[in-house]
């Protein structure tokens, strides 16, 4: 084309009316363009109306049901619920809630059971005492006066502690009924217990060794005697008595009951009390030397003198230490220096030898060496008494 041409072209380019046909002619599309729009308008609806899937969908339907869903707010329960404590009591407290009636139902049976024990504790500590008085009164009879001609009224406050018998039988037979009673009546109490240590005692005095060794039996094996060892020490010197009564009536089974005594008065010195160790081998080396074994029971008596002579030494059993030293100067007159003489005008001796308690000590043992000699043996040992050290 020749560049005149050329020009002439390039500027009707620019000349309004093709500058308006170009204009006019951009807002105008043709079929295949039109056919394409539509196309993509159908697409675009067809997606729009399908549901989401995948993941996508899931996490719709969630977001969604958290905003259609109430809040709730935590309560006071839920609050402190990394508290087990409080936890246990809001639900307790929820369960009370819920059964309101079978709750008022257990708090009336707690009540009740708290009524009733509270009833029987009353019922065991009046059971106690009123046994207690019983055992008293027992104890009363069972120290009670003879009656002689010669009666004062020097000791009026004593007798009115203590009854007045005909006899030593009328006391015994008296203190045995009470001790039977108490026993029958409150049985298991420790009252009832102490009774039956007693009866044992009573028994002894009577000659009965097979009846005591019964009832001495019954008071070691009992809880009272599990539980407080002097009652326990007790019972077992009874029954050591009771072997040797029985070795006194049975001389074709004598060395086995004397056997039997020195057995339950080597477990007499392993009692945890104080004074029972040194009992225990005063006793055994009394039946050594019935026995016949001289040197073992000087032995026995050496080191059971040597316990009770050390300085601050608890002395429970009174009439233990001269009993110790009479038995060592009969077997052995160089073992211990001669008895002082009675001091004349006072003195320690005298307050000594003046003790009334020691004095009826010493007349029954004289009393026992008497009847000895004489071919009858009593029950070895003064009695002690109930609830005391023997």
């Amino acid at each position: 084309m020749p560049d005149d041409e050329q020009k002439k072209t390039s500027d009707d380019k620019f000349l309004p009316e093709a500058i308006a046909a170009r204009v006019d002619k951009i807002g105008l599309e043709t079929e295949a363009d039109r056919v394409a729009r539509e196309e993509e308008q159908k697409l675009f609806a067809r997606r729009k109306q399908q549901k989401k899937g995948g993941l996508e969908a899931a996490a719709s339907k969630r977001l969604a049901k958290i905003g259609e869903t109430a809040v709730k707010r935590p309560t006071s329960v839920q609050g402190t619920a990394a508290d087990p404590l409080l936890d246990r009591l809001g639900l307790a407290r929820k369960w009370i809630e819920q059964h309101r009636a079978s709750f008022a139902g257990v708090l009336t049976v707690v009540a009740f059971a708290a009524a009733a024990l509270g009833g029987w504790a009353y019922w065991q500590d009046k059971r106690q005492d009123d046994a207690s008085v019983l055992l008293g009164r027992a104890f009363a009879d069972d120290h009670g006066h003879l009656a002689s001609k010669g009666d004062g009224d020097d000791e009026g406050a004593t007798r009115q502690l203590y009854p007045t018998f005909r006899s030593a039988s009328d006391r015994r037979e008296a203190a045995l009924a009470k001790y039977r009673q108490l026993q029958t009546k409150y049985p298991g109490t420790g009252a009832a217990i102490l009774a039956r240590l007693e009866e044992g005692a009573l028994l002894l005095d009577t000659g009965d060794a097979k009846g005591a060794l019964v009832a001495y039996e019954d008071a070691k094996n009992s809880s009272l005697a599990q539980a407080d060892p002097e009652v326990r020490g007790r019972a077992l010197e009874g029954i050591g008595f009771a072997h040797e009564l029985l070795a006194t009536r049975d001389e074709a089974a004598k060395d086995k009951h004397l056997d039997d005594a020195l057995s339950v008065y080597r477990k007499l010195q392993t009692v945890d009390a104080d004074g029972f160790k040194e009992l225990g081998l005063y006793h055994e080396a009394r039946v050594s030397a019935e026995k016949g074994d001289k040197a073992k029971a000087l032995e026995l008596l050496k080191e059971a003198n040597k316990r009770v002579s050390e300085p601050g030494t608890k002395r429970p059993f009174a009439y233990l230490q001269f009993a110790l030293e009479d038995r060592l100067r009969e077997l052995d007159p160089g073992a211990l220096p001669p008895k002082a003489a009675r001091p004349v005008g006072g003195g320690a001796g005298a307050n000594l030898e003046d003790n009334p308690k020691l004095q009826e000590l010493i007349r029954q043992l004289q009393q026992q060496q008497q009847q000895k000699s004489q071919g009858s043996e009593p029950a070895p040992g003064p009695r002690p008494a109930p609830g005391t050290s023997p």
